[in-house]
């Protein structure tokens, strides 16, 4: 039986979200705009960024006084000493550095460079412009499924909700949009004991399917200006279920490359 055609469609008119936004008013607003009305088994797809800034998750480097120990790296990678800081209290261990870079295990378990604090597209109140960056979410599993709960109470349909990210590789050159916090739709998708066509019976298989939306969705919402940071997803070809972040996290005794 043919799959259903996997449709993703950027919501327009979200406005630049301030600390203490309603999302789910303003993606129900956006989805009026863009004459969608959710179904069952509908996602949707936000951008950190957002997330971030409706929780205030906004800090002005001005306010933050680095630590010794943010003091060596920060001579090690020749980044402000204050956002060295702000990258250690954000991680559970620093992995690698050098010059111009910092890569750590988050505290939410993934690894990625700079704990994920920004300087793009981030605008506080007052002091330098230049000196405001942005966080993660707190908790992005606890933050989708907020958002999922307010929007399926509004529409009286059973959804998907997705955060992502923009991270980089250690194998490939490029940043890919990621998954860093889900409700109600799979991140991992077990493949094991299915047959192919050959009959041959998969063994190790397993599909980041979360990953491989958020890189898809990722794509429609652009990297740079990021005006599009809600997308819209129908089709998705796996059932929607309950699930965390977690199970995207490969356990270290199995990291070959930590």
């Amino acid at each position: 039986m043919p799959l259903d055609p996997l449709t993703l469609t950027p919501l327009p008119g979200i406005p630049l979200i301030q600390p203490g936004d309603n999302l789910a008013a303003i993606i129900r607003v956006s989805l009026q705009e863009a004459e969608i009305a959710l179904q069952d088994g509908d996602i949707l797809v936000l951008a950190q960024k957002i997330v971030s800034k409706a929780e205030g998750r906004l800090v002005d480097l001005s306010t933050v006084y680095p630590s010794t120990k943010a003091m060596v790296y920060a001579a090690e990678t020749e980044k402000d000493p204050r956002l060295i800081e702000l990258i250690l209290r954000e991680s559970n261990e620093v992995l690698r550095a050098r010059p111009g870079l910092i890569i750590v295990e988050h505290r939410l378990g993934f690894v990625c460079a700079n704990a994920g604090i920004d300087h793009s597209n981030v605008r506080g109140e007052g002091g330098n412009p230049d000196d405001w960056v942005l966080l993660l979410p707190e908790n992005p599993d606890a933050s989708a499924t907020a958002l999922r709960t307010q929007l399926e109470a509004q529409a009286g349909t059973h959804l998907g909700l997705m955060i992502i990210d923009s991270h980089g590789r250690a194998w490939r050159n490029g940043t890919v949009g990621v998954c860093i916090g889900l409700s109600g739709l799979p991140g991992l998708e077990d493949l094991r004991g299915q047959k192919d066509l050959f009959d041959y019976e998969l063994r190790v298989t397993e599909v980041g399917v979360a990953d491989e939306l958020a890189a898809a969705a990722s794509l429609m919402m652009g990297q740079v200006a990021e005006g599009t940071p809600v997308v819209h997803v129908r089709g998705f070809p796996y059932p929607l279920r309950e699930a965390e972040l977690g199970e995207l996290m490969r356990p270290k005794d199995k990291d070959m490359f930590r």
